[in-house]
């Protein structure tokens, strides 16, 4: 018999040691501001670091501030500010980011209103050097210096092998007379900044995320929401082998074929792993949600995609590659409480080759949480992050995820 439970007993706790649990909620972001934009990074030196946005509840900008661990994502410092990015204008897709450069150098990368008469909802890229690690930063310069480019937004920034950031951003400037925003691409040459910008893409959806995807042998992978045959909105994959000097012609990742006369807000989420790459992304078209795809061949094909929450409106997934090879994709879904509707953050947890091992909520019903953003841990942990909204006024959190 105590043979029995000792068995029983070794069982239990291999089953609460194989599933996943949500973890402890911690707050960042400052008491009676309103936080948004949460971005997880890692500096130079392998710390993670967390960014988000904090502005007055009044205000319609804000500024940019950001947090180190330097114990694996358990604790993290005080927040920094960054004050040359005063001005910043707080958007969760088009999400203000950090680069950390090898050698000292930081970039910032945000959105502020442009207040164009010939767009009036157009936004401007800036970005903003710092050459010891923060301590100090150059003022804050526009991406695009063209004075007929007057409309950028939904960026993203990447380190590459060499050292150096890379950039792609959504552009007014076309060579077509056919709807959507010209994909761009630029990489820094050192300290002066991003130069020889190029058009990668003509036809992308003016008003979701753009992805990209350094992989470690180097290729640049980028993903957007691209506008096919005047009025199809579906998601497509291009890799550049050249370390951006040239890029293939797109390709869908999955044949939604959704007919949309207008902007979704939910853009693709990118990763690789030794099983291929790893995509997941919003459509209404042959099905409706979040959904998961994958290539084993660098994005020539891709399997038949995959929904990933039974909730029609899932939206805004992140995705990562965990230390073990696994793949973490985080999503927010509405969800009905009481006599009115609250957001959640889902997750999937898969095997290397995208076999679903464990599903479930990382936030309860109760609470008010969306745009999450994930990163990986040394450990067996991922990092989760997001907006916790009480009333009109948003916090940034964060909770460590333990994998099994």
């Amino acid at each position: 018999m105590k043979q029995v439970v000792i068995l029983m007993m070794i069982f239990t706790l291999g089953c609460h040691r194989s599933n996943i649990q949500p973890g402890m909620e911690i707050v960042l972001s400052h008491a009676g501001k309103d936080a948004s934009c949460p971005f997880i990074t890692k500096d130079a030196t392998d710390n993670v670091v967390i960014s988000w946005v904090e502005k007055d509840t009044a205000a319609t900008t804000g500024m940019m501030y950001y947090a180190v661990s330097n114990d694996n994502g358990h604790t993290f410092s005080a927040p920094v500010n960054i004050p040359v990015t005063a001005g910043v204008y707080p958007h969760d897709e088009n999400l203000p980011k950090l680069l950390f450069k090898p050698g000292g150098e930081v970039i910032a990368l945000f959105g502020v209103e442009a207040n164009d008469p010939r767009n009036k909802y157009a936004g401007k890229v800036m970005y903003a050097q710092s050459f010891d690690n923060g301590r100090s930063w150059q003022d804050a310069v526009p991406l695009v210096t063209d004075t007929a480019g007057y409309d950028q937004r939904y960026f993203d920034m990447a380190l590459l092998p060499n050292g150096e950031a890379a950039a792609i951003w959504l552009d007014n400037r076309k060579n077509t007379n056919a709807e959507g925003s010209t994909l761009y691409f630029a990489v820094t040459a050192g300290k002066s900044g991003f130069k020889q910008a190029m058009p990668v893409a003509g036809t992308v959806c003016q008003c979701c995320r753009t992805k990209m995807y350094v992989a470690a042998n180097g290729d640049i992978h980028v993903a957007y929401r691209d506008i096919i045959n005047d009025s199809i909105r579906d998601m497509v994959h291009q890799v550049s082998v050249d370390g951006g000097k040239t890029f293939s012609a797109p390709v869908r990742i999955s044949a939604d074929n959704w007919v949309v006369n207008g902007c979704p807000h939910t853009g693709p989420a990118l990763t690789a792993n030794s099983q291929g790459l790893h995509f997941a992304w919003f459509t209404m078209g042959s099905g409706q949600g979040v959904f998961y795809c994958r290539s084993i061949d660098n994005g020539h094909t891709y399997t038949q995609k995959e929904l990933l929450s039974k909730v029609l409106m899932a939206k805004h997934p992140q995705i990562v590659t965990t230390t073990g090879d696994q793949v973490m994709i985080v999503w927010d879904e509405p969800v009905k409480w009481k006599q009115d509707f609250n957001s959640r953050i889902g997750f999937q947890y898969k095997a290397a080759d995208g076999k679903t091992i464990q599903a479930g909520m990382l936030t309860t019903d109760s609470s008010y949480a969306n745009y999450p953003v994930i990163g990986a841990l040394k450990s067996k942990e991922t990092l989760v992050a997001y907006k916790r909204r009480t009333g009109n006024v948003g916090a940034v959190v964060y909770q460590l995820v333990q994998l099994p």
